[in-house]
C-alpha cells in the first residue's frame, strides 16, 4: 500500500473549494483518453514490468503523432529495481535522476519512437515540491499530462497528487516571477520563460508561451485556486490579477530563483553527459533533438557515437558558441 502525504491541510470554505477545483481539473486531464497507438506502445514497452504508472506528456500529446514525433513518457516506479536495467543504471538514477531511455517499436504498421524517463515515487514527490532546486520536473508536470497506464487505484492517486503539487509549485513561482499585475496568461508565460532559461533548453524563444496559448482556458482556471492553496493573497481588477507580495518577499524569492537558475544549467549539462553514457543511442538522439529545436546540425562523428562521454564536453562548448543554448 502506498502512503500518500496530504498535499496541504485545508479547511472548508475557499481553500476547500480551491483544492476540489485543482483535484478535479488534474484528475480529468490525467484520465482523458489518448491515441490507441500510444496505449499499445506503452503496453508493449512495459512487457513484464509493473511500475506504479506511466505518464505521457510533450509535443506528442499536444500535437498528435506525426512522422517525426518523439513520444515522451515518465515511468514512475516504487523502487529503482522495479524497472529492468543494470545496477550501474539504477545507481545513476539514484544520484542524478531521471535516467532516460530510447525505444523504437512497430505499432499498427508504424514505427514509433519514444523517450522514456524513470523516477521513483519518492523522487517524483521531492522534485515537485516548492523547495526543489531542480525546476525541470515540476515545470514539466504543471503542463498537460495523461496517465496512460497505472498499476492500481492507489498508485493513480499518488501520481495525481504529485501532478497537483507540481502545478501548485509552478503557480506559486509564477506569482513571484510574473508581472506586478496582469492577465493570468502573463504569469504563466513569465514562469515558463524563466524555467526554460534555467534548464539549458535548446528550444526556440516563445515555446512556453505557445503552450500556454494552446491551453489558455486551462491555465486561466488554475492560477487563482493554486494561489489560494499556496497562501498567495491577490486582488482581481478588471480582468487582471495582482498578487499582494511585499517588496521584501519578492526580493527573497528572486534571490532563491537565482540559486535555481545558476544550479540548473550545470545540473542539466551533467545530465546530458550522463545520458550520453547510459542512454543507448543517446548521441544520435541528442543530435536529432538539437537540430530539430535549434536548427543547428550537429557534426556527429563515429568517435562521438562510440565514445559519447569523451566527446560531450567539446561538443557542448561548440554548441554554446553556435548559440544553441541562447536565452529567450
Amino acid at each position: 500500500m502506498i502512503e500518500q502525504p496530504p498535499l496541504k491541510d485545508t479547511s472548508s470554505g475557499m481553500k476547500g473549494r480551491a483544492l476540489q477545483c485543482l483535484d478535479e481539473q488534474i484528475g480529468q486531464e490525467l484520465a482523458t483518453p489518448v491515441s490507441r497507438h500510444v496505449v499499445d506502445f506503452v503496453e508493449q514497452m512495459l512487457g513484464e514490468a509493473t511500475p506504479l504508472g506511466v505518464l505521457f506528456y510533450g509535443s506528442g500529446l499536444r500535437s498528435g503523432i506525426h512522422a517525426d514525433t518523439l513520444l515522451d513518457f515518465y515511468v514512475i516506479v516504487h523502487n529503482q529495481s522495479d524497472w529492468p536495467r543494470g545496477r550501474l543504471a539504477c545507481l545513476a538514477n539514484t544520484l542524478l535522476p531521471p535516467n532516460v531511455e530510447y525505444r523504437e517499436l512497430s505499432i499498427g504498421g508504424r514505427l514509433l519512437r519514444a523517450k522514456i524517463a524513470i523516477l521513483t515515487l519518492a523522487q517524483f514527490r521531492r522534485l515537485t515540491r516548492f523547495s526543489a532546486l531542480n525546476t525541470t520536473v515540476w515545470a514539466r508536470f504543471s503542463q498537460p499530462v495523461r496517465l496512460v497506464w497505472q498499476r492500481d487505484a492507489a498508485a493513480a492517486h499518488a501520481l495525481r497528487r504529485c501532478v497537483m503539487r507540481a502545478t501548485l509549485t509552478a503557480a506559486r513561482w509564477a506569482a513571484f516571477l510574473g508581472p506586478e499585475k496582469g492577465e493570468c496568461d502573463a504569469f504563466w508565460n513569465a514562469l515558463y520563460r524563466q524555467t526554460y532559461q534555467a534548464e539549458l533548453r535548446v528550444e526556440k524563444a516563445g515555446r512556453g508561451a505557445g503552450i500556454v496559448a494552446s491551453y489558455q482556458e486551462r491555465y486561466q482556471s488554475l492560477l487563482l485556486p493554486c494561489w489560494q492553496l499556496a497562501d498567495v493573497p491577490y486582488v482581481a481588477e478588471g480582468g487582471e490579477v495582482r498578487p499582494l507580495i511585499t517588496p521584501a518577499e519578492k526580493t527573497r524569492a528572486e534571490q532563491a530563483w537565482q540559486v535555481r537558475r545558476q544550479s540548473g544549467r550545470p545540473l542539466n549539462i551533467l545530465r546530458l553527459i550522463k545520458a550520453a553514457y547510459t542512454f543507448t543511442g543517446g548521441a544520435r538522439y541528442a543530435a536529432w533533438k538539437i537540430e530539430r529545436h535549434s536548427g543547428i546540425k550537429v557534426p556527429l562523428t563515429p568517435f562521438a557515437e562510440k565514445h559519447p562521454l569523451l566527446a560531450a564536453p567539446p561538443l557542448v562548448w561548440w554548441l554554446w558558441r553556435k548559440g544553441a543554448f541562447r536565452r529567450s
